[in-house]
């Protein structure tokens, strides 16, 4: 950071001895600080890391309790002297899964920044978690390969759940005619965050991408939908994220149906705010659980989403930048194995259309047709690998084929495959059949270091990183030295295919997916 950054801040430096003997180095012309930045609510202080600096646990809006519960973020509160920026602050409540820890408070709205070293400006990446918008956290991703690689990162935590995402008549009553998608707002936050502060990270807030996978990839989307997004960013990356395009979201009055449930499941047979916002954490997470049993998504309530995402993007009413997005070969493979190992029973021959049935919502008679004409079993190794094949096809990848055919005629669109059948496996404990390349494997390559990666695998870890900061930098992936990636055309319907040693352009995505069966069109 350099000192004129700090002009502004002298009248509230002198107020602090701390603050003033934190700034000499700037006030005396030497070399500031590297691990103290400024931001609009106070100076932190961050650590060094091997690729750069990182800054943890800066709370970017008010706790979101008591009678701050479903409402918009309110601002965050100043403070005097350093802040210690050296430990991630909660993440949002939530239960103990495959996909995160447990936390059991609701004071969570807090981000994280990493920076490489230098003066930059450079490219800011904001990646928003995964995990059906009612798991996970921003510290289960760790960016250094992307930061080793010039790029600024900013990770967060927004509200899951009906925490983030409640309608009720009460609260649309009380917030002028709509509700939920509290946690939209605070991902909007966030982006206001880095807009008014990553200059003081390095960062360059005319180049800010954000990022996402599975219910990240569709927050992303919902940013391009939403009209308070406009303006917070200027690249967009989809991983794994059109789902809903096949799942449907609620309208508000369907989304403010199921709060009523809810409320009822926690107690508040009065449906009253006031036992709403008073009701304990565990009894608002037991009606989640009733109503929400996996999950949800972002529905429309006409304010923050005024339509769904297939619409936006079918009529053209939404925010158009560079987009890059792309799913996995074998995405269904993980919820498979996630009910293998919760049940501990692999999918038969027998269980096989029940199985469909239970994890697609398809009528009995619909999975039977599925398990006898499009998928059969002669034509998979197994019953789990078949029905992994056709959850990949009718939830993510022919999904994401129909939102890049529409993002493509507005724009300019790169589209992947994530193709690694040989990718370590993210679900803990044994499956009765090969993972692939399943849902979250990419991740593995990108954010994460938790698991090794052979000499063949690290150097497509070396080309993803590539195509992903190139993308972030200029809005295009190529960059010299990688295989050419071709804008995305619904003519040609190329994508590129991500595998160890075979990065390789193809047009086989349509077919090896079925999506003339499961989107005929566009």
């Amino acid at each position: 950071m350099k000192c004129s950054a700090w002009g502004g801040l002298l009248a509230r430096a002198l107020a602090s001895v701390v603050v003033v003997s934190s700034l000499g180095g700037c006030l005396s012309g030497n070399d500031p600080d590297p691990q103290l930045a400024n931001t609009e609510t106070g100076l932190v202080r961050g650590a060094e890391t091997s690729t750069g600096y990182k800054f943890l646990g800066i709370p970017y809006a008010a706790p979101p309790v008591g009678a701050q519960r479903w409402k918009a973020p309110a601002a965050a509160a100043t403070w005097a002297g350093e802040r210690d920026a050296t430990k991630f602050g909660n993440h949002c409540p939530q239960g103990a899964t495959f996909y995160g820890t447990a936390s059991n408070t609701e004071d969570c709205l807090y981000l994280n920044v990493y920076r490489p070293k230098g003066d930059g400006p450079f490219p800011v990446v904001v990646w928003i978690h995964g995990g059906a918008f009612f798991l996970g956290e921003s510290d289960g991703y760790d960016p250094s390969r992307l930061v080793a690689k010039g790029t600024v990162v900013v990770t967060l935590n927004y509200r899951l759940g009906v925490l983030g995402f409640l309608a009720h008549p009460a609260l649309s009553a009380e917030q002028g005619g709509a509700s939920g998608n509290y946690g939209l707002m605070d991902q909007q936050a966030a982006l206001r965050w880095v807009k008014a502060n990553i200059a003081n990270f390095g960062g360059n807030p005319g180049n800010v991408t954000i990022a996402g996978q599975s219910a990240g990839g569709f927050s992303v989307m919902s940013h391009m939908v939403s009209p308070g997004s406009a303006g917070l960013f200027h690249k967009a990356i989809i991983q794994s994220g059109a789902y809903p395009f096949a799942m449907g979201q609620d309208t508000l009055a369907q989304a403010q149906a199921k709060g009523s449930n809810v409320a009822k499941a926690a107690g508040c047979t009065d449906q009253s705010l006031a036992c709403l916002r008073a009701a304990p954490l565990a009894s608002v997470l037991a009606g989640q659980a009733a109503v929400y049993p996996q999950g949800l998504a972002p529905h429309v309530d006409t304010k923050v989403l005024p339509m769904d995402a297939k619409k936006a993007l079918t009529d053209g009413t939404y925010n158009k930048v560079p987009v890059m997005t792309g799913s996995t070969h074998d995405e269904w493979r993980l919820f498979v194995g996630q009910t293998e190992l919760l049940t501990g029973a692999p999918l038969t021959a027998a269980t096989y259309v029940p199985g469909i049935v239970a994890a697609l919502s398809f009528p009995t008679e619909v999975a039977t047709q599925m398990a006898t004409g499009v998928y059969p079993l002669s034509a998979y190794p197994s019953a789990s690998l078949a029905l992994g094949a056709m959850g990949t096809d009718v939830v993510f990848a022919c999904s994401g084929r129909q939102a890049a055919r529409l993002l493509a005629a507005r724009g300019t669109v790169y589209t992947y495959e994530f193709a690694d059948g040989t990718a370590p496996q993210f679900l803990p404990g044994t499956l009765s059949f090969p993972s692939g390349a399943s849902h979250n494997s990419e991740l593995q390559y990108l954010v994460t270091t938790r698991t090794t990666l052979s000499a063949a695998q690290q150097a497509l870890s070396d080309t993803m990183v590539g195509y992903w900061t190139e993308f972030a930098r200029s809005g295009n992936p190529n960059a010299a030295g990688t295989s050419t990636w071709p804008a995305y055309t619904a003519a040609g319907d190329q994508y590129l295919s991500l595998a160890p040693g075979a990065v390789a352009v193809t047009t086989k995505f349509a077919a090896d997916h079925k999506c003339a069966i499961w989107t005929p069109s566009p």
